[in-house]
């Protein structure tokens, strides 16, 4: 066979295995960055394209060997009546209201399975189901750690507050499942 006819197979092989990567690559970022939101882009941010969407998998992964569960109705009661009485407590003692509620975050992530090793950990376990409000966990987690050395304000706490609720609500799974929760159970 002539060579150039083989070099010229080679060439076509090569291009075409360079396109088939390149689309599955860009099927692959537009899948992340649609289950990860906001998420997708801060961690693409602080590790770069590649290494963000591999850390991105790796967090998928792990949260998908995790034996995740829904609260039961009582269960649910109950985290739902302690909140409502942390968050009565506010106005008096908005320091204790926000450890009391970074401690009841913790309590139902517990419950439904996630495992409770350091904050990041935590963070990052969340926001594979949760993209949308880590951020606020976030938020809040840093509110509580000012809080701790003294420097948060009464509106600080506030929000922090508020940021707590967001993915405590959320984990009480209180809302119908979107589309992303079904296909996740259905994989899992």
């Amino acid at each position: 066979m002539d060579p150039k006819i083989v070099l010229s197979i080679v060439v076509l092989i090569v291009a075409l295995l360079v396109i088939v990567w390149a689309i599955a690559r860009r099927r692959r970022t537009g899948t992340l960055r649609q289950q990860f939101g906001p998420e997708y882009d801060r961690t693409v941010r602080v590790h770069g394209p590649g290494r963000g969407e591999s850390v991105l998998l790796d967090r998928k992964e792990r949260v998908n060997k995790l034996e995740i569960r829904a609260l039961g109705a009582a269960e649910r009661e109950r985290f739902i009546s302690r909140w409502r009485t942390l968050q009565s407590q506010f106005v008096e003692d908005p320091n204790r209201t926000v450890g009391d509620a970074d401690r009841l975050v913790k309590q139902v992530m517990e419950a439904r399975g996630y495992p409770m090793s350091n904050f990041d950990q935590r963070a990052a376990d969340i926001s594979v189901d949760y993209p949308r409000v880590v951020d606020n966990y976030r938020a809040a987690h840093e509110i509580a750690l000012r809080e701790g050395r003294g420097e948060a304000t009464t509106e600080d706490l506030r929000k922090a507050v508020i940021y707590y609720r967001s993915l405590f609500s959320e984990l009480l799974e209180t809302r119908p499942p979107d589309e992303h929760d079904i296909r996740r159970r259905e994989v899992a």
